[in-house]
């Protein structure tokens, strides 16, 4: 635009809030994400165990319909902590394959067109940035975990009975923060991997590979030193602990993250490792996620 026409005029339209900034970057990766038949379908795919899950508990409280299957209540799965603790651990490992691959494409893009200090040159921070891509993944995380889970045990709740509810309360908080950790811990990891990973192929490997490449490393450690501390790099192993040290039942461990009894690490040690991993993550988003980029 001619500068001379003086026809430029500042925009005094509305203004999105600070405090939800970050979510308009939500929003547009959403707008892409939807386009994927892959995605729809694998969502849908994720309603499935819940719906089986909810089926069970149904069952077990209509004696005419076990009736017509020849079914014995006996015979069903109990409704405790260790069914709780599967279901979660299922959804868990479905929300790990959806992480690897939509996770290492949120940030690549932006790093590999230099578009990072377009962002960071407007009112945005650092932090929003990572909080605006990390928030999908929060979102869709959220509705396979520990939403549906809450969902299962109010079902549980209501056909049980007020005794019953308050006798499990405990697994409200502990489906909420299991849930919460493993999506954070997924969530850094995706995004430290995209951003230093400019290639989604490779980084979706990688992805792979952090979590069973390591715990094949971790076993064979332990094997060699005849030790336990190997397990500290096995990710399934660290969530598992804190899992089950959460939910209170150390026997019932989850689905793809049980915890081997004779090989069992303080659960102080498993919530360090937790926290360095994540803050690992951090520092290695702050190192590639600026608003200048330094060529040597």
């Amino acid at each position: 635009m001619a500068v001379y026409k003086k026809t430029y005029r500042g925009y005094d339209g509305p203004v999105t809030p600070e405090w939800s900034r970050f979510l308009v970057l939500t929003r547009y990766t959403w707008e892409d994400m939807r386009r994927s038949r892959f995605l729809t379908l694998f969502l849908l795919g994720t309603l499935i165990p819940p719906l089986v899950f909810a089926l069970i508990i149904y069952l077990r409280h209509n004696l005419s319909a076990l009736e017509l299957m020849g079914v014995k209540p006996s015979n069903l799965i109990q409704v405790n902590t260790a069914f709780f603790l599967n279901f979660l651990g299922t959804q868990s490992m479905f929300a790990f394959f959806l992480n690897s691959f939509i996770g290492p494409g949120l940030v690549s893009p932006d790093l590999s067109n230099n578009a990072v200090p377009l962002y960071l040159s407007r009112p945005f921070s650092r932090q929003e940035y990572v909080l605006g891509r990390m928030s999908i993944l929060v979102i869709l995380f959220s509705l396979m975990t520990w939403i549906p889970g809450l969902m299962l045990f109010g079902l549980q709740s209501y056909v049980e009975g007020w005794e019953w509810f308050s006798s499990n309360v405990r697994l409200v908080w502990a489906l909420t923060l299991a849930s919460m950790l493993w999506i954070l811990m997924l969530s850094l990891l995706s995004l430290s991997v995209s951003a230093w990973v400019k290639w989604k192929p490779i980084a979706g490997g990688l992805l792979f590979g952090i979590f069973f490449v390591a715990a094949g490393f971790g076993a064979a450690i332990n094997a060699v030193l005849r030790t336990k501390w190997g397990s500290l790099i096995n990710i399934s192993y660290v969530i598992g602990a804190i899992w089950t040290w959460l939910f209170g039942d150390p026997k019932a461990g989850a689905i793809f993250f049980r915890v081997d009894n004779q090989k069992e690490l303080p659960v102080a040690v498993c919530w360090i490792a937790f926290g360095a991993t994540c803050v690992f993550c951090l520092w290695l988003l702050n190192k590639k996620i600026g608003g200048v980029e330094v060529v040597k």
